[in-house]
């Protein structure tokens, strides 16, 4: 039997491109050190929008495979080779913006049973036994019901590990200091001109933000493979993303900033005085 990696961390996204826009750099930096790295996707992105007029007829379970194929390259692009579809491909349909009728779909991730779902995830969990958890806060970062939903199955699924004895250590929420975004706005709207985005976002449409205490861990991965690594697979999700770096625009064709540098809230605990620079830092001997 071979023996599991020292550490072992789970992340647990809606669709196909959340884990690169997010967290791309921390699974390029973790998968490159040896760690164990298991994304778990709860959709595959059936409703997005898509961006290129080339691939404009993609739609439904068709748009659904080809993003799965472009999730494959991401995670080519970042060394990570364990990747899962909640309850294999296609067990929970996309469910849209909030508010459309879509959420309606009895087949899309809003309208899952949570505990059914969780149940799900708690098998990856009992294989892997992940020491971290990485996922969205309770408003899904801003608000998309797949994001609220698989904070919920992923909340669940951790308190069902505990029940099970297989506790993860510490879950963490994606965040973004307010100060370092508004810093990267300025840049922005100064860089603007010579992109070839016709408008910026602001700061209020960027999920996660928060004051600067509420951040735990920094990863850092500037001037570094991990940052190349993310914009790479930031560009294989080439329906839902268009990379100009340092820049990158969504359907909405609005520029916002590429972060190389990702935060963490550690989830029913204070963030420490010093940010640490380690999801695992002072668990990588816990089993």
């Amino acid at each position: 039997m071979t023996e599991q990696p020292t550490r072992r961390l789970l992340l647990v996204h809606a669709h196909p491109d959340d884990e690169s826009i997010n967290n791309g750099a921390t699974m390029a930096r973790y998968a490159a050190e040896g760690a164990q790295v298991t994304l778990v996707t709860c959709t595959l992105g059936e409703r997005g929008e898509v961006i290129p007029p080339g691939l404009a007829h993609l739609g439904g379970a068709a748009l659904g495979q080809h993003r799965l194929g472009e999730l494959r390259a991401a995670m080519s692009a970042l060394g990570v080779d364990d990747v899962r579809l909640l309850g294999g491909p296609g067990r929970f349909a996309d469910s849209g913006m909030m508010g459309l009728a879509d959420n309606d779909d009895p087949g899309c991730f809003w309208q899952a049973d949570v505990d059914e779902a969780a149940a799900l995830l708690l098998d990856v969990i009992r294989e892997v036994r992940p020491q971290v958890l990485v996922t969205y806060d309770p408003d899904g970062g801003y608000g998309h019901p797949d994001h609220i939903q698989a904070h919920r199955v992923a909340t669940r699924a951790a308190a069902l590990a505990a029940e099970a004895g297989c506790p993860i250590a510490r879950t963490y929420w994606n965040r973004l200091p307010r100060p370092v975004a508004a810093a990267a706005f300025a840049r922005l709207d100064q860089d603007l001109p010579g992109l070839p985005f016709p408008e910026a976002a602001t700061v209020d449409d960027l999920p996660g933000v928060v004051d600067d205490e509420r951040i735990a861990v920094e990863i850092t991965a500037d001037g570094t493979p991990y940052a190349a690594a993310k914009a790479a697979a930031m560009r294989a999700h080439a329906t839902q993303i268009e990379v100009a770096e340092p820049y990158f625009a969504l359907s909405n064709h609005l520029a916002q900033p590429l972060f190389t540098t990702e935060y963490y809230e550690l989830v029913g605990a204070p963030a420490p005085a010093a940010r640490a620079t380690d999801l695992f830092a002072g668990i990588e001997e816990a089993s």
